[in-house]
């Protein structure tokens, strides 16, 4: 079964290979544009490309950038470009310069790029902004567009400067997804709830860089702002408790939507204003 498999991915690559040098011959012709066509498998590289790339160098996006619970760029922006789900049929059959990705990628995927000679560019997942604005140049320079790259991590950093504050005595905040789970210190996310004058209480409770906060140690030691991501109702169990609704009286719970917490890159810029925002009705 396993052969098989193999051999059915080896002739559905072979057959986009022959597909894809025919485009790749066809740009290569006098008079067509010259900066590369990319193809990004992930939604935070599309935010950025959305932002410092041509919109005909975008050869294909992530199809999370289009399902309206997982995209970083608003949906009408995201369906007006091609998607893939980052499968090696897909990809290679269209015939892109260079790949940018995540940090996972399919090993059939890599092979076949491989073997294309398609260059791939693997971004992780930022821990810090100065992290961000990089991979931000990079991309931007792997798509010949460095001045827009530079353009976008002035924007970033001018927004953040904005959304600065500072106070002798922060209020300490938690982000608390569905589930329990924490961003702590060196996180992105941390950082950024830093820079916009709250102080993050994941130390506080021991937990490390990503963890997870039962229900019952919130409740024993509350922090003074909750900033909660998911659903506000019973649809999810932890921030849907009882237990919680009471707690209000004690905390100010706020909502902090999905996507502002998994990206870096333009992302950045929303996040940061709407934690201000928050900062400043408390």
């Amino acid at each position: 079964m396993i052969r098989a498999l193999a051999l059915v991915l080896g002739l559905a690559v072979a057959g986009c290979s022959s597909q894809a040098a025919d485009r790749a011959a066809q740009r290569a012709a006098p008079g067509r544009e010259a900066l590369p066509r990319v193809v990004s498998i992930n939604p935070c590289v599309d935010a950025v490309l959305m932002q410092v790339a041509d919109p005909a160098q975008i050869a294909a996006i992530s199809h999370y950038s289009q399902d309206e619970r997982a995209t970083s760029i608003p949906l009408e922006q995201a369906r007006r470009f091609a998607a893939t789900s980052g499968t090696a049929e897909e990809v290679v059959a269209l015939a892109p310069d260079i790949v940018i990705a995540g940090s996972h990628v399919a090993p059939s995927t890599i092979s076949a790029l491989h073997r294309m000679n398609i260059p791939l560019i693997q971004i992780g997942v930022p821990e810090s902004i100065d992290e961000s604005s990089a991979q931000v140049r990079t991309i931007a320079a792997a798509i010949r567009q460095p001045a827009r790259g530079e353009a976008l991590v002035e924007r970033i950093d001018d927004a953040v400067r904005a959304a600065s504050a500072s106070s002798a005595a922060p209020p300490g905040a938690l982000i608390w997804q569905g589930g329990g789970l924490v961003p702590g210190d060196g996180t992105l996310a941390s950082e950024l709830l830093r820079v916009t004058g709250f102080r993050n209480l994941s130390a506080d409770y021991g937990l490390k860089q990503w963890d997870v906060l039962p229900l019952e140690y919130m409740v024993a030691k509350p922090p003074q702002v909750l900033l909660s991501v998911g659903a506000h109702d019973r649809s999810d169990r932890m921030l849907g408790h009882p237990v919680l609704a009471s707690l209000k009286q004690q905390i100010a719970v706020r909502r902090y939507p999905e996507k502002l917490l998994h990206c870096g890159g333009p992302t950045i810029i929303d996040a940061v204003g709407h934690l201000a925002q928050i900062r400043r009705t408390l």
